[in-house]
């Protein structure tokens, strides 16, 4: 029994076992959407807006020669230089491969008219690129469209180079350029309106990017088919042009009809590559479509009773403003409702 109870004493006690905890799964929790597809990234969309707009540039080199390259060759290489010095002085990694600056530098160029002299892209870009997205913090996080941020700045700065007398050259031998852009003639009461035709084909004064209505069709639709663009956007707003121009038209506002209203201008060029910008729009489809009519109409409304004879670019700008407002308007309700806030 001594021996027995020496032993039992000199036996080590046991520590209490201890239940072994197995970790915890790590879940990354993120707002939707979830791409999976990686086709879909931001430089693929990019490069198919470029694709898009092949055709528009391809239509301004044809009518407006050398000056279309040059006019876009500024452009580009300020938005790109211009990124890249602002976002290294933000100390933060320059990412002008992603292709958002060339878009922009090509958009810009395209709604500048072909005479102006080589500083309004210049400016146009830095202002746009520089203080109309970086600072805001880069592709994602601006309010507003960089390259009509720089267009309304150089509109603005340089009236006359931007305004409606800058598309006219008395002393050119290219009979495109020796006339007024259609809506600047509509807006000087002019007795005849252009033919259907010139505008469908671009065959008249403007904009580099807004003379081929056709062109802007082509490259808008290989957009809505790649997923690039939402068509709801420019569905809701050539509608509204559309139904705008026509009560326009017979309250005798202004001597174009409703189809010279949705084919002159930038109408086109706005529907399918500035409206439907993803970073500057709304998120939902309903929103989407609420954006574009709000684009449209404010285009008309500018158009007529404004000093300006083109309103796309103020447009977009006065809508990018009320996005927030529009996606907290439009977003859907989660199933069973929203859960009440513990206090």
């Amino acid at each position: 029994m001594a021996e027995t109870e020496v032993e039992k004493k000199t036996e080590p006690e046991q520590a209490p076992s201890e239940e072994v905890k197995e970790p915890a799964p790590v879940l990354h929790v993120a707002p939707s959407p979830h791409l999976s597809n990686i086709a879909l990234s931001t430089r693929w969309m990019m490069y198919d807006v470029l694709i898009g707009l092949a055709p528009v540039i391809i239509m301004s080199v044809v009518f407006f020669g050398w000056r279309a390259i040059v006019q876009i060759g500024l452009c580009v290489i300020s938005c790109m230089v211009t990124e890249a010095v602002f976002t290294a002085l933000r100390k933060k990694t320059v990412t002008i491969d992603d292709g958002a600056a060339g878009v922009t530098g090509v958009i810009l160029a395209l709604s500048l008219p072909w005479s102006a002299p080589w500083y309004v892209p210049v400016f146009g870009s830095v202002i746009g690129v520089g203080l109309g997205k970086v600072v805001f913090g880069g592709l994602g996080f601006n309010i507003f469209n960089p390259a009509m941020v720089g267009r309304a700045f150089v509109m603005l700065s340089f009236p006359m180079y931007c305004g409606a007398a800058a598309y006219i050259d008395t002393e050119s031998a290219m009979q495109l350029v020796t006339q007024a852009t259609p809506l600047a003639a509509a807006k000087a009461q002019a007795a005849s309106s252009p033919a259907l035709m010139a505008l469908f084909f671009g065959s008249h004064n403007g904009s580099l990017g807004e003379t081929s209505t056709l062109a802007c069709l082509l490259g808008g639709i290989y957009l809505c088919a790649r997923r690039s663009a939402s068509w709801e956007i420019p569905a809701g707003m050539l509608g509204t042009v559309l139904v705008l121009g026509a009560l326009v038209q017979m309250m005798g506002l202004s001597t174009l009809t409703v189809l010279h209203q949705l084919c002159s201008g930038a109408v086109f060029l706005g529907a399918f590559f500035i409206a439907t910008d993803p970073v500057t729009s709304p998120i939902t489809p309903i929103g989407k479509f609420i954006f574009g009519v709000g684009v449209g109409f404010f285009t008309i409304i500018i158009r007529i009773f404004s000093g300006y004879p083109e309103g796309v670019m103020f447009a977009v700008l006065l809508m990018n403003a009320a996005v927030p407002l529009i996606n907290q308007w439009t977003i859907p309700r989660p199933l069973g409702g929203l859960q009440a806030q513990k206090a």
